[in-house]
Parts: C-alpha cells; structure tokens; sequence
C-alpha cells in the first residue's frame, strides 16, 4: 500500500476554499478545481516505496501484471484505468461532451498524424481513451446533464416566448428525436456573430422573468440566465435551454455516457472516470470549440437524468456501490456506523481509497505466522493506492458520520 501524492489543478471556476478544507490546508487565495488520484500523465499521483518520490505511471509501466493484475493489465494495457477527482465548481464550467472509444482512437490517431502538438490549445484529443465519467455530490450541487425531453422543452419555450427562437423551437418539432437535436443545437451554434448577443439577451431577460414568477421553469431559468450574465453573447447559453438542470443531494450521484452534454454549474463532487482529459467544449468557454467534431461524437438522445443512491454490496459487507455501465471503473463507499468493524475487500485489482469524512485506518493482513502487515492511518482528504495482489485489506472507518470512497475496476 502507498500514501498517494496528488496534484491539485487550478482553474478559473474552482473554489477558493472546498479543496483546502478538505486537506486541512489553508487557502492560497487562488481558484482550486480539482484534486487527483490517479496515473494520468497530465497530473499523476506520486509514491514513495523508500528511494523518492515516483510517478504512478512509471511504475505501473515498469510492471503493469505486478501493479494492477494480469486481468486488469490484459484488458487495458500498461495504464490505470480510472481516474479519481474531487471536483469543486464555484462557477460554471463549460458546456461540453465527452469521445467514446472507437471516437476518441480515431480522433487521436488523426490529430497525430497531422502533428498537432499534445499541449496545443485547439487539440481535441490529448489521449486516445473514451472518457464516460461519474459524479457523486459531497453536498447540495446543481449542474445540465443531457438532453430534456423534447416536449417538455417546447413548453418551455412556449413559456419564454422568445421571437428569436423561433428556428430553434421549428426544428425541434421534427418527429425524429435525434434529426430536432442536431438540428437544433447545429442552429444555435452556428449563428452568425452579429446575431450572438441579440439572441442571448433576449433569452437571459426571458428566462429572468420566469425566474421571478413562479414558473414551473424556474430553477432551470435562473440557471440559465446566470450564464448569460457569465457569458454574454455565447450561444452555449441557447443550447443550455435543452438540457436537463439537476439538483444532487449528499451521497447522490449521476452517470454520465459518451457523448451526452453537461456541464456542472455550482458544487463539490467526487468523480470518477476512465483514465482521459478528453473533452470537446460547445460553449460557456473562451477555450477552443470545435464545431465540426463536436456535432460528430454528440449524442442526441433526450430523456430525465437517472440520479443514482449506494446499493449494498454483495461481495463485501458494509460497502455500498454505485452500479454503472462500464469496465473501466467501479466506485463505491465504505461509511462508518454504530458497532460496525472493519470493512474487508478484496485485491484482485488495484485500487484507490479517499477518505472525505473522519478518518480511517487501513492494513493489510497477513496469513497467521506471517511478517506482521501494513498498517496506515489516512485522514480526511488522503488517499491511499492499493496495487493488485497484496493481502486481504481491512479498512476501518472512524467518525461519527466518517466515509471512505473506494475506486477500483470491476471484476469480471
């Protein structure tokens, strides 16, 4: 086992204090955006087995079967595949879309063959991984995820009566599904610049009236008016009236699939993802977006958000899960409770554990008559890496209400 040494990563929507308080740590007066636990090499964690510091990655490189299993390196080569964060947004982040696997491969093996280089700001694909991520609130959060059915997006523009939405709302009114979100969407992000502002403000003053009346809209209009004000003239802002707003309670959580549109307005999150930064961004930015690709891996598909709860677990008493759809990872959470003892889990692949709350002992148990096993102490906000292969792991949680995240890859 190995205390993890993680980078943070600043940017401009971060929170000044989340991630701080999470560390214990005081602030630096800069924005804080997200914490990192993992081998990607834009930000890897870094470990100490006795002679300095060193990179997850290299030493996964240096013996993937040894580090994550024969199973888990067979089935994705020399590399972690998950990606753990703590994610906290102050403001808005952009609107944006995520490749699947088959998009990102071609995406990336494109852009090097034309020779972009990996840092360039108009790159599209840093990786060559698709990137379906999780998010699970650690409070109240709000963000756009996925497209709102279409009917109930047409009562909303009904309800802002909004004349320069008139093509918008005429190409939703196709009966094909995926034919009125493309062409919707394609609409808003290719107006002329001249238009950009007029449109905008019209839906910002729309929206804002909603926001004060009452209306059934409400919420998902003062979110969208804040936006604008954010981000005048940008048509993200049009294309965020199509999309689902959410709110998230503690401990509740949202997948997100390849190609579904979001963007997380306002709160801290646990997310888990495979291991990619690949993102292509459709407004709400002053980033590179690129039109084209992005109307090219978004997946237009409308229906409600399936917000998520822990389900116990059947292999490990105690833990609880939240069941998603894909190899790449598995996350779930180890609370502690009245008379309840340590939590045992299994090393069949690698593993990451992050304290959020209370604390918590981790050790490693050894067969009887053997050397006496690891123990670590892991506080609030550390982390712990757990390589495949080491002895059975019993994790005690402290703390009246004290939580421990789990992320590791699920077995087949």
């Amino acid at each position: 086992m190995d205390r993890l040494l993680n980078r943070i990563r600043a940017n401009a929507w971060g929170s000044l204090t989340a991630i701080p308080e999470l560390l214990g740590v005081a602030p630096t007066g800069e924005p804080q955006a997200e914490l990192w636990m993992g081998a990607h090499p834009g930000a890897p964690s870094e470990v100490d087995r006795g002679s300095g510091a060193r990179s997850l990655v290299e030493l996964i490189a240096a013996d993937p079967a040894g580090e994550l299993g024969p199973d888990t390196a067979a089935r994705f080569g020399p590399r972690l595949p998950f990606l753990l964060k703590v994610l906290a947004a102050e403001e808005p982040l952009s609107l944006q879309v995520h490749p699947d696997a088959v998009q990102a491969r071609q995406g990336f093996a494109e852009e090097e063959a034309r020779g972009v280089p990996i840092d360039a700001p108009h790159r599209n694909y840093r990786d060559s991984s698709h990137k379906p991520e999780m998010i699970c609130a650690l409070g109240d959060f709000e963000g756009l995820v996925g497209y709102r059915e279409i009917a109930e997006t047409l009562k909303l523009l009904d309800a802002l009566d909004v004349p320069e939405l008139a093509p918008f709302a005429r190409a939703l009114r196709n009966p094909d599904e995926e034919a009125a979100l493309r062409a919707a969407t394609t609409h808003v992000l290719m107006l002329p610049e001249r238009l950009r502002t007029t449109v905008v403000d019209a839906v910002a003053a729309a929206c804002r009236r909603l926001a004060a009346n009452g209306s059934p809209y409400a919420e998902a209009c003062a979110a969208v008016a804040g936006l604008a004000e954010r981000h005048p003239g940008d048509p993200g802002v049009a294309v965020a009236l199509l999309l689902n707003h959410i709110r998230l309670r503690e401990g509740e959580a949202v997948f997100l699939a390849a190609g579904m549109p979001h963007s997380y307005l306002h709160g801290v999150v646990v997310e888990i993802l495979a291991n990619s930064d690949n993102v292509l961004r459709c407004g709400l930015t002053d980033k590179h977006i690129d039109v084209g690709e992005l109307l090219r891996i978004m997946a237009f598909r409308a229906g409600p958000v399936e917000i998520l709860g822990p389900e116990p677990s059947a292999a490990h008493p105690g833990e609880e899960v939240y069941t998603t759809p894909v190899a790449d990872f598995r996350l779930s959470r180890l609370p502690a409770g009245p008379g309840r003892g340590p939590h045992f889990l299994d090393t069949a692949g690698p593993q990451i554990l992050l304290c959020v709350r209370g604390s918590a002992t981790v050790r490693q148990e050894r067969e009887p008559g053997g050397a006496a096993g690891t123990t670590l102490d892991l506080a609030r906000g550390r982390s712990v890496y757990i390589r495949a292969g080491e002895p059975r792991v019993a994790v005690t949680v402290d703390g009246a209400d004290g939580l421990v995240f789990r992320a590791t890859v699920p077995c087949r």
